[in-house]
């Protein structure tokens, strides 16, 4: 079952472009990373499915439920945590996570107790005293408290020690085991890494790809590095189809290879092998070759580049050859307003800060 299906969706801000033309379905049961720098239209695109904003054009559903016409129903059965999160300063964190669980109707005190233990939060001090890591924890607590079928979570570990990090991985996990569903943002290559199934890329308001991280890595380009007891020739290497490059070293022979290694191993077993190292690809390199406008080892039609947040491409495309994306498929290029907060609405279901995006 799909959990979130994006519909050619798109939402521009006057002339300036936030999301456009995106296709997107989402299973349940797993953690779903949205990765993009900064301004490259994550929280648009989580707020548009929050119906915090309505969209240009296109439509989303959510849960199996329209994101505009079936908003509350959405927000009772998810838990949100804005990347702009606000609070009310002279509650202490129990008062106000009470409050945020009587809007859903009680949550036990036992579990938010739980929960702030886990992330070691001082539940009895203001929140207008508490650190930004701290407050941070806070809205973790209020967006994990009442178990929702949906977590949708925009840059989660912002202020978070390693330590803390490694806690939220570890709960955000055990979501995804329970069958229940988590959608995250992150401008952070490791914490995708360590904690999503599947990533969708986004740039300048364009998604790029959805892959599997296996995918990704399997297609990344790695480094066999191979010490002989002599000098080999390279050429032999460079035959093999899976091998970009090779470089000799004296005795030592440097190829730049994607996919396995079998046919490189089983052709330096040939000589004598003194050391062999094989370098795990770098995600980072993958994507960050996305931000700069390539597609890693995925190509894709970008002809049409957004021209970014504060362009003046005031005309939004209408959906035409995207398609649907449901699974390990690249379509086009991604921008994010982040200077628009949620709507008055008191952020959903739970509330949330004073200027009404706190919580969902």
């Amino acid at each position: 079952m799909n959990v979130i299906e994006m519909d050619s969706l798109t939402k521009f801000y006057g002339p300036r472009r936030g999301v456009e033309d995106i296709n997107l379905s989402i299973k349940g049961g797993q953690v779903f990373g949205f990765l993009g720098p900064n301004g490259s239209g994550k929280s648009t695109t989580m707020r548009v499915l929050l119906d915090f904003h309505r969209p240009t054009a296109g439509s989303a559903r959510m849960l199996g439920l329209d994101c505009q016409k079936d908003s509350l129903q959405i927000r009772k059965r998810t838990g949100y945590l804005s990347g702009d999160l606000s609070l009310y300063d002279k509650l202490n964190g129990l008062e106000l996570l009470t409050w945020l669980g009587n809007l859903r109707g009680g949550v036990p005190e036992d579990r938010i107790r739980s929960l702030s233990d886990e992330l070691t939060l001082d539940l009895d001090r203001k929140i207008g005293d508490l650190s930004r890591g701290n407050r941070q924890k806070v809205g973790l607590v209020q967006a994990f408290m009442h178990e929702p079928e949906l977590l949708i979570l925009d840059e989660p570990t912002t202020g978070l020690d390693p330590l803390i990090q490694h806690k939220f991985q570890k709960m955000v996990r055990d979501v995804a085991d329970s069958g229940r569903t988590v959608f995250l943002s992150s401008h952070i290559i490791d914490e995708i890494d360590r904690t999503c199934d599947k990533v969708a890329i986004i740039r300048e308001g364009f998604l790029v790809a959805v892959e599997t991280i296996k995918s990704l890595r399997a297609r990344s380009v790695r480094t066999v590095r191979i010490k002989f007891d002599e000098v080999v020739s390279p050429a032999q290497f460079h035959d093999l189809d899976e091998v970009h490059d090779v470089r000799e070293l004296g005795t030592e022979l440097n190829i730049k290879t994607t996919g396995d290694i079998d046919s490189i191993v089983k052709l330096a077993a040939q000589h004598h092998v003194v050391d062999l190292v094989s370098e795990q690809a770098d995600l980072e390199e993958i994507f960050l070759s996305y931000y700069a406008g390539g597609s890693g080892t995925t190509d894709f039609d970008d002809t049409e580049p957004g021209t970014g947040e504060g362009g003046d491409d005031k005309t939004p495309r209408s959906a035409r050859d995207t398609g649907r994306i449901d699974s390990d498929s690249t379509t086009k290029s991604g921008s994010d307003d982040d200077t628009n907060r949620a709507g008055a609405s008191g952020g959903g279901a739970n509330g949330g800060g004073a200027d009404g995006e706190g919580a969902a």
